[in-house]
């Protein structure tokens, strides 16, 4: 997971953490159990909490838990984070996807981003440039695209380069989506 000392001074909005907890609903005590190891003795939505403590959390989730769950955890975020009004199709909700991140982090640090860049009426690249694992971002954009499934279309597909991925030291993932 990419991350750089500058991310120690950011916190996260109680309410994008809100989503680990509800992601992971068959393991509640786990995940109580792992984010207090880290120092998020009981989760508040209106509190902010240390960005490290948060992607420690997720670290031991993807190592104790697994992937899968740490999509879905992506996968709420949309129904728990703070996103800006306004969203009315999966293009804008890709658009908005990194102001939304700002919105749910706060602090002096770079955290990196979304940049959503549309080529055609069905195609883009989406890069992934956060400190947050890959699979939370599969689920992320997933979850925006269930929920604002563009007419006619019936799946977003995926293609990513391995060796454009942070799982295996690369800056960022890049994803070439297709829908």
């Amino acid at each position: 997971m990419a991350r750089n000392s500058r991310s120690d001074q950011v916190e996260v909005y109680g309410r994008s953490v809100q989503a680990l907890l509800n992601a992971m609903e068959f393991f509640q005590l786990k995940a109580h159990s792992i984010l207090a190891s880290h120092g998020i003795e009981r989760l508040e939505a209106e509190k902010w909490y240390p960005l490290p403590s948060v992607l420690d959390s997720f670290e031991d989730i993807l190592e104790q838990v697994g992937p899968h769950t740490t999509r879905a955890i992506g996968h709420a975020v949309p129904e728990h984070a703070v996103f800006p009004p306004g969203i009315d199709s999966f293009t804008s909700a890709m658009e908005a996807l990194d102001a939304a991140y700002r919105m749910n982090h706060r602090g002096t640090g770079d955290i990196g981003g979304y940049a959503f860049h549309l080529m055609t009426e069905r195609t883009a690249s989406m890069v992934c440039d956060n400190p947050y694992p890959c699979e939370f971002d599969r689920g992320l954009l997933e979850s925006l695209y269930k929920r604002f499934r563009p007419k006619g279309s019936l799946l977003l597909h995926f293609d990513h380069d391995p060796a454009e991925c942070r799982s295996t030291g690369a800056p960022a993932c890049i994803y070439q989506l297709k829908w």
